[in-house]
């Protein structure tokens, strides 16, 4: 029989934002628990990312209640290697219970007796709950249709560090969400062609009228939305922290010089195919834009505030040509394409996790974050109580609610316990 190392109420497993923040609810609650994390404390803001990667919101904004960023402006956008400062120092500041460098390889449910046995790196773990806080960023997704050319230079975002590691030569970058955007730009200033192929996005104002777009979607009630609206559901959002905060124009990354081109569709000897959609999905975020704008202008009205007017963020840069004129394949050695960078977003891994919680999808069954399976819960997934959820504040709040959760079963365990002595 193999021997069990610790045995503990509660297990968290990942030290990202999400272990974080459940853990210092479970130290509020004086539940026993342990944050089991496989590198170090928030290491996917520190290797997992490019050099130059911001907060994309302030300051003020992307944090946990109990600890402001040590800046000098609470409207600046923190650099991530002191986000996950950040996050070291907010665990230090409570004596979170995190062990670091320890990978947990499964976890079973036991039979004929409470809780779940994990197996890990450094030995067996019992407990009688999990908390999967290993986020939604686990494994890059990089579409099937990436062409099978050894001769191209293709890494995903998460592989993407800086300009200089890619070869001489054009860049085609796929996928113009919030990395995607600031990855194609940094490479266009730093002197190379770069097309950036578009698909549907919200892209909202950065600040207009003197207010963050992060405050807008808080006093109008946005990020509690409990669900994406119906045809949103994998529609990504392009905003940008980098140098210094800027709205996301695509007209005017084009009018910089980055070639804009629709959504890819396939490779085929040597050319790249793009769907003639590019127009389309511009008119699409420019509505979501203007739809922030029209509700932010009606609040102020209806509660009588005085915040300057900002007529020009209605006006548009003129259609540059490769929008009225949209490419719709290109040859890749005649336009010099060397590399491929695909911002093609990420999916979760639970391959560990060796319970009937997921769907036939694979995806995890739960309420708030509370898995189908009992004992079994789930933290740091987008939507997982309101459109806040992948957020820093807000998964703050979502592992509020998942411990008090553990409480109340915590109590029933004890009731149960104490009826049968």
């Amino acid at each position: 029989m193999t021997e069990i190392k610790i045995q503990t109420d509660t297990l968290v497993i990942g030290a990202g934002q999400a272990g974080i923040a459940m853990s210092e609810h479970l130290t509020r609650l004086g539940i026993p628990h342990l944050v089991l994390e496989k590198n170090r404390i928030a290491e996917a803001w520190r290797s997992g990312r490019w050099d130059s990667l911001v907060a994309n919101g302030p300051a003020w904004h992307d944090r946990f209640p109990g600890l402001e960023f040590n800046a000098a402006d609470p409207d600046s956008f923190i650099p991530k290697d002191e986000v996950a400062n950040y996050f070291e120092d907010y665990a230090r500041k409570f004596e979170a219970p995190v062990k670091t460098g320890v990978e947990v390889k499964s976890v079973k449910r036991n039979h004929g007796r409470p809780g779940f046995t994990v197996e890990t790196s450094d030995g067996i773990v019992e407990a009688k709950h999990i908390v999967a806080a290993t986020g939604p960023f686990q494994r890059p997704v990089v579409p099937a249709i990436a062409p099978a050319d050894s001769q191209l230079y293709q890494i995903h975002s998460a592989a993407y560090k800086n300009p200089a590691q890619l070869p001489a030569g054009a860049v085609l970058v796929v996928g113009a969400g919030s990395s995607g955007v600031q990855i194609a730009d940094e490479i266009q200033r730093s002197g190379k062609q770069v097309y950036l192929s578009v698909g549907a996005h919200d892209r909202p104002p950065r600040a207009y009228r003197n207010r963050d777009f992060c405050w807008w979607l808080g006093v109008l009630g946005l990020w509690d939305a409990a669900a994406n609206q119906p045809g949103k559901e994998h529609v990504t959002i392009a905003v940008s922290g980098a140098r210094g905060g800027h709205t996301v124009d695509f007209r005017s990354l084009a009018h910089q010089g980055i070639h804009l081109v629709g959504l890819t569709q396939r490779f085929a000897e040597g050319k790249v195919f793009f769907e003639d959609n590019l127009a389309h999905n511009i008119r699409q975020g420019d509505e979501s834009y203007l739809a922030l704008l029209d509700a932010a202008d009606a609040w102020i009205a209806r509660n009588g505030l005085d915040l300057p007017e900002e007529p020009q963020a209605r006006i548009f840069p003129a259609d540059p040509l490769c929008v009225t004129q949209p490419t719709l394949e290109l040859n890749l050695t005649e336009a010099g394409i060397t590399s491929i960078i695909w911002a093609t977003g990420y999916s979760p891994d639970y391959g560990w996790l060796q319970v009937d919680a997921f769907d036939a999808q694979g995806k995890p069954r739960h309420q708030r974050g509370v898995s189908s399976e009992a004992g079994i819960y789930f933290l740091g997934l987008p939507w997982l109580s309101r459109r806040g959820s992948t957020f820093i504040w807000g998964v703050w709040h979502d592992a509020k609610y998942v411990a008090d959760h553990i409480e109340t079963q915590r109590k029933y365990s004890r009731y149960l316990d104490a009826s049968q002595r």
